[in-house]
């Protein structure tokens, strides 16, 4: 693939040359990119910065400008799977968003931090390390529906203000208790004596509006103890792994190649666990334009309306009518 037009140079007469200049024909400019570009963000880089990446890398590429966004904020401190929306993909970055997600984490025993990760200063310390046993039968009481307190450090707005940004500027931060839950929560390995454990490293899938640094914190404090999150990476989100997952060099240099989109997921992989409404032409008009077609009683739901192997709109079919959630621009 190839981005702008090509320009032949200009041979001059007497320098073994035709004596006119060349003109090839345009070429084609590439098409516009619908998918996802499954990063494995590194620690230190934001997830803002992470689109930056990817923007540069498309303009670099050659291809036309796109809307892009993630879908899910990572921190700084971790790493591992973050979807970048690209073009009409990013109509459904919101639904990433509310997706479960998996991920693996260690919990330092013996002190807490402001942030509940290596990034803070340490706020408590403790002597006490639990045994392997406690730790292991502790996981029960977090696994399922919890209630959970989100850190103060966090992106939550508050009276219009990020949560962070107030912590940081020094405030007293009280933030409200949320219903979250943790599927399953498995132990990975233990550092330390089985009498005394300095760490240990967990699995967890967990709902959208988890926070790990909240888990680790709590699991610590029932165990009589502090603590705080000293790795964490993100192994899933939604239906997106680690296997799908390119690092930023192999992005640069798949720009640099203008071969992007060979690391590119269609639109529909962000929806394969939404069953697809095969549409007439008739009918992807219709919905393009966001008028309502009539429904099948005996289908029901949310739906991927596509005409052949083109997506036309994200639709709810409720009793006897098909309504547009999300149209596609393909």
């Amino acid at each position: 693939m190839t981005g702008g037009d090509w320009q032949a140079g200009t041979d001059r007469p007497g320098r073994g040359g035709y004596g006119a200049a060349m003109t090839a024909p345009d070429l084609p400019r590439p098409a516009p990119l619908h998918g996802w570009l499954i990063l494995d963000k590194p620690v230190g880089l934001g997830s803002t910065q992470a689109v930056g990446a990817v923007k540069r890398a498309l303009r670099e590429a050659g291809l036309p400008r796109a809307k892009v966004g993630h879908g899910g904020t990572l921190d700084p401190l971790a790493s591992g799977v973050l979807p970048v929306a690209v073009g009409e993909a990013t109509k459904l970055a919101g639904r990433m968003l509310d997706s479960d997600k998996v991920y693996e984490f260690t919990v330092r025993f013996g002190a807490q931090t402001d942030t509940l990760d290596l990034e803070g200063a340490v706020i408590a310390r403790s002597d006490v390390r639990p045994g392997a046993a406690q730790v292991a039968a502790a996981l029960p009481r977090f696994t399922g529906p919890i209630e959970q307190t989100p850190p103060a450090y966090s992106a939550i707005l508050i009276d219009g203000q990020r949560a962070y940004d107030r912590a940081r500027a020094g405030e007293t931060v009280a933030m409200a208790a949320r219903a979250v839950t943790i599927h399953a929560l498995a132990v990975r390995e233990m550092e330390g004596p089985a009498d005394a454990v300095e760490s240990v490293t967990l699995t967890a899938s967990v709902s959208k509006g988890t926070y790990i640094r909240s888990l680790a914190r709590d699991l610590a404090l029932a165990l009589g103890t502090v603590g705080h999150v000293t790795m964490l990476r993100r192994t899933k989100a939604g239906p997106f792994t680690l296997e799908q997952a390119i690092s930023l060099d192999i992005l640069n240099d798949a720009a640099k190649a203008r071969a992007i989109e060979r690391h590119m997921l269609p639109l529909t992989a962000g929806l394969d666990d939404i069953p697809a409404l095969p549409v007439t032409p008739d009918q992807a008009m219709a919905l393009k334009q966001g008028r309502t077609l009539a429904g099948d009683p005996r289908m029901q739901g949310l739906m991927l309306a596509t005409q052949g192997e083109t997506p036309v709109a994200l639709v709810e079919a409720s009793e006897a009518l098909v309504r547009v959630v999300r149209g596609f621009n393909l």
